[in-house]
């Protein structure tokens, strides 16, 4: 496996057009604690779901060739309900440089209060750089689901995104770092948060995987994916996400509600046939509760074709 860290070679912006995906292969769940168990059985549940789709291979569109890079990035934070968190994120992200903009995705029941909105207006503008005009734009959807993380959006100024939950702050200065990685390879998904998994070869019935957390990165020196908590991705994988991802598979997302940043890994790793690259970065703090366990097995389907991250 081999695993790029901090460059990449400049790379062609014509994606190349993939066969069919292979049928989906099989992984198997552990026993983990309270949360993470949801989160494993999630997988696992989509696993049955693929599988009952019998041979269905399906086709994404490769990405359309893109005009120049636009200048800088659009912050896109995902949220919910913790108001408190997305002030810090939003006026912490709006004093970065290579910001054009900040997208809040908002999934909640009723709409931002208008004060949560002036208040972000004036915190953007009072914390945005000298001369840098940076917009702050409220999403609204209609419904909850965490499909609206990756839903695509019309007229975005730049070809890159940054996608952070609202609990996750890293320096401007390691942003704008993995900003320039990502440039150098902008087909690439480009992130601060590496997880793995690996062939089971202890288990000879079915192909199954075992899922690993930051230790099992830090122990082994190698990764297999970035997680879109932290990560800059190209626009063009939203539509594909929005408009070309299985129904199947969206439906599953929003029903329970985990494995859109897998989903969104493996589709990458599809369309580019190359890893993910991970960068380092000093975190200020993030307040997520979830820890995943180090040695904790996933079940989730290798539905875009065997071992693409790998």
């Amino acid at each position: 496996m081999v695993m790029r860290m901090a460059s990449a070679s400049p790379s062609s912006f014509i994606f190349g057009r993939r066969a069919s995906f292979r049928r989906l292969r099989q992984l198997l769940v552990g026993s983990a604690a309270g949360r993470i168990v949801r989160l494993l059985l999630c997988c696992s549940l989509l696993l049955s779901l693929l599988l009952i789709s019998g041979g269905c291979r399906c086709r994404f569109s490769h990405l359309q060739p893109s005009p120049p890079l636009g200048e800088g990035y659009t912050v896109m934070i995902n949220t919910w309900k913790r108001n408190d968190l997305l002030k810090q994120s939003v006026v912490h992200y709006a004093s970065c440089v290579g910001v054009d903009s900040i997208h809040v995705v908002w999934s909640e029941p009723d709409p931002p209060a208008d004060s949560l909105r002036d208040g972000l207006i004036q915190a953007v503008r009072s914390k945005s750089k000298l001369g840098q005009d940076v917009d702050i734009i409220f999403d609204i959807n209609q419904e909850d689901s965490l499909n609206n993380r990756f839903k695509e959006i019309k007229d975005l100024r730049t070809d890159a995104i940054f996608s952070i939950d609202d609990d996750v702050l890293f320096p401007c200065a390691s942003v704008e770092f993995a900003f320039s990685v990502w440039r150098s390879a902008p087909t690439t998904m480009v992130g601060f948060v590496p997880r793995m998994h690996w062939l089971d070869k202890s288990r000879s019935s079915t192909e199954q995987y075992k899922y690993g957390g930051w230790w099992s990165v830090w122990w082994t020196g190698t990764y297999s994916m970035v997680l879109s908590k932290a990560a800059f991705l190209h626009k063009q994988y939203l539509d594909l996400y929005t408009n070309h991802m299985p129904v199947f598979v969206r439906d599953y997302v929003a029903k329970n509600r985990n494995c859109e940043d897998i989903a969104m890994s493996l589709l990458v790793a599809n369309v580019t046939g190359a890893p993910p690259i991970w960068v380092k970065g000093i975190k200020y703090c993030s307040f997520d509760s979830l820890l995943l366990s180090e040695h904790s097995y996933i079940n989730f389907i290798s539905w875009f074709g065997a071992k693409m991250l790998f």
